[in-house]
């Protein structure tokens, strides 16, 4: 395949960077300062009120306050930035991934103020940053696309004839930015109206363009992208594809390379595909021309993202490529190195997000502070992150947490290696997917290599973590019984530790033989669900008397056991349970699973009742609509709120029929998780309620 391709070289002399601003946060802001640490250059951060804390402040040479919360006010403000980089001394700016990444108007600030803004050129930037404007270069330029159903100035009446005669499903998607923001999937004509005003108030708030188009929805698609690279000097450059097929909410959650389902002859095409638009444009820096690609083979383009991609480690994996170094060489008008010119592909490289959110309750973002954060060290695995133990998770920014990346020789490796590291990380205090990328890892379509853009909708992601849990059930106690066991017997030790006296003897002894040591605890489980487990133990002259939820336990030993760690033998299995108490909290990596546990006290206090019929906000946000006033009649399923967190909206929907009773909120407030929004009168209680009337 025709790697790289060159047109007569008119660049100018190299400019070296002395000092660089990341326009960004978390986890790339930090991965760009480790590239700039080795190649000797200064760095800059800007944060946001909540960040003020965060890892990458703390690694960066200088930060600046940008202040507020939300990126409108913090890291969407392009003068602001510009002006942080002129107050630093910094002459280059890197945009890193989101945000203003993909702004033309940014670039061009950045250049006009004499600044080197790591990317591409603003007119690039604007050709392809504009989606219906990248369809039409990608038409000129030969390559195959979708049809595309203009939203701006047209009417509802002549969208929902347009939509006719293409057919459904249909997307709405977002002219600008990515990341799944501004986009809805639409079966039904009935809804096309209502998804288009949704992303587009998605998109206006994530990127400050609502711009919007339809196109078809392929619901058996692979996802595959093609890494270009291009310098100043006429070389662009295709580093082979990614594929991405396996999503939620039009998200990545698992990229891989080399695809699957490419051949080397689909590898050259849609490689060449690629490169060709990129020079169309004059593409400079670091790119990815995203494909649909079909079960015959047959490719379609979706979009250019003028930036680097979250997934750019596999593709530094395979290539032994610092692509982050390549942007900034490229930057400095450099140009690309051989390596890059003419790359190479060794073995298999996967990567997984870790997302602060619950799988199974709709991947709604879930936030808290994490108490713990810590990951294996592995032949061929690199964790990319943005956190550290002690950050705080909140509503503001997208829900990624890590990144878990493994290369390998083969697939297969890479797949088992993937597996255990993420078993094998402690993530406390948040719940996170976790268990659902370790379900994806083991499950048998995908390790047949048999995914497309449906993997999640046709595999319920409730369905693969139960699969995995149950794979993981051993002995006589599940995985939460067992860990509630290592934690009771952890709590004691740390008792005994903090013990004025008799520090010596065993945990749990007691000078009344026959009674049990009792304790009952809350294991929070996915989709909002918990589960009582009540725990009594005694020891007896050679083993542990143990009842778990009033059933005896037989063969129980207790080896090591400290605040810390809990060694368990089961009829002569020996078990190691890792625990970490804060409080009432106990958070217990076993070796069946991980287990988040709340100890119930015995004597609690009467908390104040809520009202049956409530409706609670999921997660703290910001209140986007109310449909609903009070005395309105309701069905099951009705959309009464919609909630606005980490940059996407989600809908709060009527749990049955009846009647509105309260409304509690209006647009525009904040509230917290838990807060009651509306309460609803079930059908027999409004009957009822109108009788009395």
């Amino acid at each position: 395949m025709p790697k790289s391709s060159r047109t007569p070289p008119s660049a100018p002399a190299p400019r070296p960077i002395r000092r660089l601003l990341v326009a960004n946060r978390g986890e790339i802001a930090r991965r760009v300062f480790r590239t700039c640490r080795e190649m000797g250059i200064e760095t800059v951060a800007v944060f946001s009120d909540p960040d003020r804390d965060a890892p990458f402040v703390r690694e960066a040479d200088v930060a600046v306050r940008l202040g507020g919360a939300s990126p409108a006010e913090s890291y969407l403000r392009g003068d602001a930035i510009v002006e942080a980089a002129r107050r630093t001394g910094a002459d280059a700016i890197h945009p890193g991934y989101g945000f203003l990444s993909e702004d033309a108007g940014f670039a061009r600030k950045c250049e006009d103020a004499g600044l080197v803004f790591v990317g591409p050129p603003a007119d690039a930037i604007a050709a392809m940053g504009s989606k219906l404007e990248a369809k039409r270069r990608a038409k000129e330029a030969g390559v195959p696309l979708l049809e595309t159903i203009a939203v701006e100035g047209t009417t509802p009446a002549q969208r929902a004839e347009a939509a006719r005669e293409a057919g459904f499903p249909l997307l709405v998607k977002a002219s600008a930015g990515g990341g799944g923001r501004g986009m809805r999937i639409v079966r039904d004509a009935s809804d096309l109206e209502r998804e288009i005003e949704a992303a587009a108030r998605e998109a206006k708030g994530a990127f400050g363009d609502g711009t919007l188009f339809l196109e078809p929805y392929l619901d058996d698609a692979r996802h595959v992208e093609i890494q270009v690279f291009g310098d100043r000097h006429g070389d662009v450059v295709s580093l082979f594809e990614r594929e991405c097929s396996i999503q939620r909410r039009h998200q990545k959650v698992v990229e891989e390379t080399p695809s699957v389902a490419v051949d080397d002859a689909l590898r050259e095409r849609m490689g060449a595909a690629a490169v060709s638009l990129a020079r169309a444009i004059g593409y400079v820096g670091a790119g990815t021309v995203e494909f649909l690609l079909g079960a015959d083979g047959r490719f379609a383009f979706l979009e250019v993202n003028t930036r680097l991609q979250v997934e750019h480690p596999v593709t530094e994996c395979v290539t032994g490529l610092d692509l982050v170094r390549l942007q900034i060489e490229v930057a400095e008008g450099r140009p690309l190195p051989d390596a890059a010119r003419r790359p190479r592909r060794d073995g298999h490289a996967i990567e997984v997000r870790l997302c602060a959110e619950d799988p199974e309750q709709g991947f709604l973002p879930t936030t808290g502070t994490l108490r713990r954060f810590r990951f294996p060290a592995g032949p061929g695995l690199r964790i990319d992150g943005g956190v550290e133990d002690g950050s705080v998770i909140g509503v503001d920014y997208d829900p990624m947490v890590a990144k878990l990346i493994v290369h390998a020789p083969d697939r297969a490796t890479a797949v088992r290696r993937l597996a255990v590291a993420v078993d094998a990380m402690e993530i406390h205090g948040l719940r996170t997917n976790r268990e659902l990328l370790s379900g994806i890892l083991r499950h048998p379509e995908f390790l047949a290599g048999r995914t497309d853009t449906h993997f999640l909708l046709r595999n319920e992601p409730a369905a693969i973590v139960a699969a995995l849990r149950a794979s993981r059930a051993t002995g006589p106690l599940d995985a939460d019984a067992a860990n509630a066991l290592a934690a009771t017997l952890a709590a004691q030790a740390a008792r005994r530790e903090e013990a004025p006296t008799l520090r010596s003897l065993p945990s749990g002894w007691r000078n009344v033989p026959s009674a049990l040591q009792e304790a009952s605890w809350e294991a929070r489980l996915g989709g909002g669900a918990s589960r009582r487990i009540d725990v009594g133990y005694r020891f007896g002259r050679d083993r542990l008397d143990v009842r778990v939820d009033g059933e005896t336990v037989s063969g129980v030993r207790l080896g090591a056991c400290t605040a810390r760690e809990v060694e368990l033998e089961i009829d002569g299995v020996v078990r190691r349970h890792s625990v970490h108490l804060h409080g009432p909290h106990a958070w217990v990596d076993g070796p069946a699973g991980a287990s988040e546990l709340v100890e119930i006290d015995r004597f609690p206090s009467h908390a104040q009742a809520v009202a049956a019929g409530s409706l609670l906000a999921p997660m703290p946000g910001k209140i986007v609509r109310v449909n609903v006033r009070e005395g309105d009649v309701v069905a099951d399923g009705d959309e009464l709120v919609v909630l606005e967190a980490m940059k996407m909206e989600h809908r709060v929907l009527a749990p049955q029929a009846g009647r509105v009773a309260e409304v509690r909120v209006a647009p525009g407030e904040t509230v917290d998780a838990g807060a009651v929004l509306v309460v609803i009168a079930g059908e027999q209680d409004s009957t009822e309620a109108g009788k009395g009337a």
